[in-house]
């Protein structure tokens, strides 16, 4: 800070008054006298010395006059700034009183008239820099000059001021007797660059918080950026890369020292054209597109950019999301979607063609149980006799197709229990070695010391059966001249992805393999392959059930059928059969069920016994809604000795058991009536007779209805259609043992 230069205010440079007179011309000395040798007492010679005496003193007072007239403007000049200098002056002696101040000392230190008046000048110094001021004066005593910075000079409670103070020493001359000793004293208000001075530094503390915020803001970003899930690369206006963070690193297989600097080109080829977009917009989503990792390996990622403009130019940030594990996951979604899509087809279908089977078995019933009654009314030899063994030819046919759709739909149990795969292999092969044609090689290869499975062999060979002749009509179909058929068996624990992808409980399984080198099948063609009557065989070459069958047996094993094919490799078809565990699973109720629980799959016919002793004839309440079923077993019955009541509606048929309960010795009902189900007759007959054998009749039977049934108390199941003398043995045996039964009691 510049200091003024206050010495032309310092007497000292100034010459007093007195002392500035000009010296003029000196009055010539009174010539002496020489008494003996020269005249002075003459008039003339005294009256032109006292002239010229007086010419010399008269020249001496324009001199005086003239200096005394030049320091009194000197004086009024001083006077004159003084008191119009913008800076409080103030005399102040020894004694701190103030003997002299201008107007700006009275303004700054007396604003009002109910101020303090400026007498002194140390009242109003705060004590906190009053000794600071008595040393500046001390040494402005010994030296001339002192001064003390920043000095606050309280004026009143609310106002004070800040200011340098300059003194300077002065000797004050007096007419008589040594000059007085004052001091000249200017204050310097700093205030204005004291509050400059505070701006600046609350400026400057605001501009370092500012940079301290940028700087961790700074921080922040790195931190997102080198955090972010997505690869973010940033690049200048001549699309080279300035930022790479650690996942770009990761996505690109590429570190970032050697990625900063290269092309944005180098990674993502397509986006650097959509940069154009910089003039139209701030941010742009340019979606999906191939990018490449630094070893040239294509990813699909998902690019959106962000255009920013700045003082240096413009930089780009691109960021770039990778779908390798979405795109897996929606593959994985969409393979979930169709297997559960084929799921709900199949269940569908299931059931679809489990009701079908219900109706068709009463067809199939009552045409096979007139057959049987027309077979015993023909005479031996009878042309009729040849047609009706037809009849009954086709009419089993037709029920084993029906079985093939319930096994299909799952309505038939199978008899599980611990089989030997090898076995029913080995079994299946030599009825396929009988039938295959000679161009046809069959080849097993079959795992040494396979585990057990729990299935019913049954229908494992009926599957494999149905499998292997397939591939022999897709060989024969295509007019191949060779070809061959591999099954393959091994032990196997199936992965996670297989598991869940074919609905496979964890566990070890067995796989059974069927290759064929045929023409195998498109994609339009596999997702229908299962499908019951579906068939791309010729009219009359097959029924479309064999795979569907093969589904169905699979489902109902618990396990599960993976297909391979592609149009000109051959199919591959894998079944995954359960390994039994030690303690094998009860098999399931058999056709026929007593309440004992003896299984009678295939009973015997035996003779009517007690129904034709004399004088006693049992009595059968049938209740089924197909009338024809009705007549039919009336019939069939009839002839056997025994009385039969039949019912088509369950309503009548409870009204009769209620009004004669004794009168019945076994009732047979079918299970799915009009209104009204089986189970709901059998519990109702129970609670009117609970001794009474009860049998439930039907052709679509499953778990749930077979637990239903058995818990309302039915000795036996009797799956539709069965034979006339299956049906007539098993109203036998429940009768006898019925009869069995109170004679013990």
């Amino acid at each position: 800070m510049s200091e003024p230069d206050l010495s032309f205010l310092d007497p000292a440079g100034r010459q007093p008054a007195q002392a500035a007179r000009t010296p003029g011309p000196t009055a010539p000395a009174p010539p002496p006298r020489d008494d003996g040798s020269t005249a002075t007492g003459t008039g003339e010679g005294l009256v032109a010395e006292l002239r010229a005496y007086q010419a010399e003193l008269e020249s001496q007072n324009k001199v005086l006059r003239y200096s005394q007239t030049v320091a009194e403007s000197a004086y009024e000049r001083f006077e004159t700034l003084f008191a119009s200098v913008p800076l409080a002056l103030m005399v102040v002696d020894e004694h701190d009183m103030v003997v002299q101040a201008n107007s700006m000392a009275h303004r700054s230190f007396q604003p009002t008239e109910r101020d303090r008046p400026l007498t002194a000048l140390m009242p109003f110094v705060r004590s906190k820099d009053a000794r600071r001021v008595r040393e500046a004066f001390a040494l402005a005593q010994d030296l001339g000059r002192g001064e003390v910075k920043e000095v606050v000079f309280d004026i009143s409670a609310d106002t004070r001021i800040t200011g340098d103070l300059h003194i300077a020493h002065i000797e004050a001359p007096q007419a008589s007797g040594p000059p007085l000793s004052q001091f000249l004293c200017a204050v310097i208000d700093q205030g204005p660059l004291l509050a400059e001075r505070q701006a600046l530094q609350h400026s400057a503390q605001t501009l370092q918080q500012r940079n301290e915020q940028i700087r961790a803001s700074e921080k922040r970003l790195e931190a997102i950026i080198n955090s972010a899930l997505d690869a973010i690369i940033c690049v200048d206006q001549h699309q080279r890369i300035t930022v790479f963070n650690p996942t770009a690193a990761a996505l690109f297989q590429c570190s970032a020292s050697d990625a900063l600097g290269s092309p944005l080109e180098r990674f993502l080829p397509d986006a650097a054209q959509a940069l154009a977009f910089a003039q139209l917009t701030t941010q742009a989503l340019l979606g999906e597109m191939t990018a490449l990792t630094a070893s040239g390996k294509e990813l699909a990622v998902e690019v959106s950019v962000s255009f920013e403009r700045h003082a240096d130019g413009e930089t780009t940030t691109v960021f770039a999301r990778d779908l390798t594990g979405r795109k897996k996951a929606e593959a994985h979604r969409s393979e979930l979607e169709a297997q559960l899509r084929e799921s709900h087809k199949m269940q569908a279908v299931g059931t679809m063609a489990g009701g079908i089977a219900h109706d068709f078995n009463n067809i199939l019933g009552a045409i096979l149980g007139n057959v049987e009654l027309a077979k015993a009314d023909c005479a031996p030899g009878s042309p009729v006799l040849e047609s009706l063994l037809e009849i009954d030819k086709a009419g089993r046919r037709a029920r084993d197709l029906v079985r093939q759709i319930l096994t299909f739909s799952r309505n038939e149990p199978p008899q599980r229990s611990a089989v030997s795969l090898a076995e029913v292999v080995h079994d299946t092969e030599r009825l396929l070695r009988v039938t295959l044609p000679p161009a046809i090689e069959l080849h097993m290869h079959l795992q040494a010391g396979l585990p057990p499975v729990l299935a019913d062999a049954t229908q494992v060979e009926q599957a494999l059966l149905n499998l292997c002749t397939n591939a022999v009509h897709a060989i024969q179909h295509q007019g191949i001249e060779r070809g061959s058929i591999h099954v393959e068996a091994a032990a196997v624990q199936p992965d996670h992805r297989l598991s869940e992808r074919l609905g496979l409980a964890a566990g070890d399984y067995v796989a059974l393999t069927v290759r064929d080198t045929g023409p195998g099948m498109d994609a339009a063609t596999l997702e229908r392959i299962f499908e019951p009557f579906f068939t791309t065989k010729p009219v009359g070459q097959g029924t479309g059930l064999g795979l569907a069958v093969v589904h169905g047996v699979m489902r109902t094993h618990e396990g599960g059928v993976d297909v391979q094919s592609s149009p000109g490799h051959g199919s591959r078809f894998t079944l995954y059969f359960p390994v039994a565990s030690s303690a094998t699973p009860a098999a399931h109720i058999a056709p026929v069920v007593l309440a004992s629980g003896a299984l009678a799959a295939h009973p015997t016919a035996t003779a009517p016994g007690d129904a034709n002793a004399p004088g006693k004839k049992h009595r059968v309440m049938y209740v089924d809604d197909d009338q024809a079923l009705v007549f039919l077993v009336q019939r069939l019955l009839r002839r056997r000795g025994y009385e039969v009541s039949g019912f088509t509606d369950p309503h009548e048929a409870t009204a009769a058991l209620r009004a004669a309960p004794q009168a019945y010795d076994l009732l047979v009902t079918d299970y799915n009536m009009p209104g009204f189900c089986g189970v709901d007759l059998v519990r109702e007959a129970r609670r009117i007779r609970p001794d009474l054998p009860v049998a439930l009749a039907s052709g679509y039977v499953t778990a749930e209805i077979e637990q239903a049934a058995l818990a309302e108390g039915a000795r036996a199941l009797i799956h539709k259609p069965n034979d006339v003398e299956e049906l007539c043995a098993t109203v036998q045996r429940l009768i006898a043992t019925s009869a069995a039964g109170d004679d013990t009691a």
